[in-house]
């Protein structure tokens, strides 16, 4: 794929470039709690601003059905891109209507504009590929050229993704560029030995990518809510931890084919459990007990990987020459519950491996555990699109970036 660069060179002084960026930051109201994604394109948005661009910042944000809703605007998104590159953002208060054209058309040399998120119109998401057409049509309007770099929305078959670069001459900006080219080391020149940590809830979220890796990986770790069906796979009881039992035979399946490859498959040794779930508002403490994996009480919850399980994960980390982590080891929002996904971002840290933590909520993690992020080899900011790359799986806003 075309990247920025080879546009630099050929000169972007007065074109409007559309820069499809990942805007899909956390809200409290109107608050951004993690900038985490806006952040991470600032360094395409400045490099087309210097070089005279009129540059037009569009992304999604939530899940709005098609039409607006004030509270999914890209507003809070516009005014923090403006405070981080120090200038005047302008925004623009629909996707394609008046005030998009309006706010385009006033834009001089080296000027930034949001317009508004794209999920507002039904065009963007929809599966009739003749209705996403006309609204990738109506955005191509606005622009001469088209830069690819939300990359957390690279595995959608979306207008602004998949249809919109096939209209307009197009390239990768340098977030997409540097995500592709991290996992590129995790799937076609993998230093060994190659260790792979998975969380989070759901078993059913990673079975492609376990499926995938079992080809690749030397040893996976499982942590989260995921780690209990795998416990239960094996025989032990899991008391009202999340279950995903119709999950078992495809985790036995996994554990077989395993210990066929050779593959090292670890599972927690013992767990925090508690009756009830934390209040996650008001951080009142829980007062967890520690308790061996196998001997999860009936009437209790895993919600964490207890002490020894963060030792031996530490363990299996320490000599790994590559480390991919995606997924929390526990509910890592709540105080109590925090140390297992600490213990897992601190032994990353501890190691000497390359180190790339595959976004949702493994990112936001490391950022609100306090961790200094340029401390790890690679943060993604698209934790879907990563594990779909990881699978194996074309990725429509990659492929449409290579045509």
């Amino acid at each position: 794929m075309k990247t920025i660069d080879e546009l630099l060179a050929d000169g972007v002084a007065g074109k409007r470039v559309f820069v499809r960026a990942d805007l899909n930051v956390p809200l409290d109201g109107t608050t951004i709690t993690d900038d985490g994604r806006i952040r991470a394109v600032l360094p395409t948005v400045k490099a087309l601003a210097e070089a005279g661009a009129r540059v037009v910042v569009a992304s999604h944000l939530g899940r709005p059905k098609g039409a607006p809703d004030p509270a999914f605007s890209l507003a809070p998104a516009a005014t923090r891109i403006g405070e981080l590159l120090d200038t005047d953002v302008r925004f623009a208060t629909d996707t394609v209507g008046d005030s998009a054209k309006a706010t385009v058309a006033a834009l001089t040399d080296g000027q930034v504009a949001v317009i508004e998120n794209l999920r507002f119109n039904a065009g963007e998401t929809a599966k009739d590929d003749a209705e996403r057409g006309v609204f990738a049509d109506q955005l191509a309007a606005l622009a001469d050229v088209y830069v690819g770099d939300g990359f957390g929305a690279v595995h959608r078959r979306h207008a602004s993704v998949f249809d919109l670069p096939a209209r307009l001459p197009h390239y990768a900006g340098y977030l997409i560029a540097n995500e592709v080219g991290v996992l590129k080391k995790l799937t076609d020149d993998v230093r060994r030995p190659y260790a792979v940590v998975l969380g989070g809830a759901k078993v059913s979220d990673k079975l492609g990518v376990i499926d995938h890796l079992l080809e690749k990986a030397d040893r996976i770790l499982i942590g989260g809510g995921m780690a209990y069906t795998f416990l239960k796979a094996q025989g032990h009881e899991v008391g009202i931890s999340l279950l995903q039992e119709d999950q078992i035979p495809a985790v036995l399946g996994y554990l077989k084919r395993a210990e066929e490859k050779g593959v090292e498959f670890v599972l927690p040794v013992d767990v925090l459990v508690s009756t009830e779930f934390p209040d996650l508002k008001t951080k009142a403490p829980a007062h967890p007990t520690t308790v061996a994996a196998d001997a999860i009480p009936a009437d209790q919850e895993g919600l964490d990987i207890g002490p020894e399980t963060r030792k031996l994960y530490a363990a299996k980390l320490a000599d790994a020459a590559t480390v991919f982590w995606n997924g929390p080891m526990g509910v890592f929002e709540h105080p109590d519950y925090a140390e297992g996904t600490k213990a897992v971002a601190q032994a990353l840290l501890d190691s000497s491996a390359f180190t790339v933590v595959g976004g949702g909520d493994s990112a936001a993690a490391v950022r609100i555990l306090g961790f200094d992020e340029n401390a790890f080899g690679h943060i993604s900011t698209g934790g879907g699109a990563s594990l779909e790359y990881l699978e194996g799986k074309t990725l429509p806003g990659l492929a449409a970036l290579e045509n």
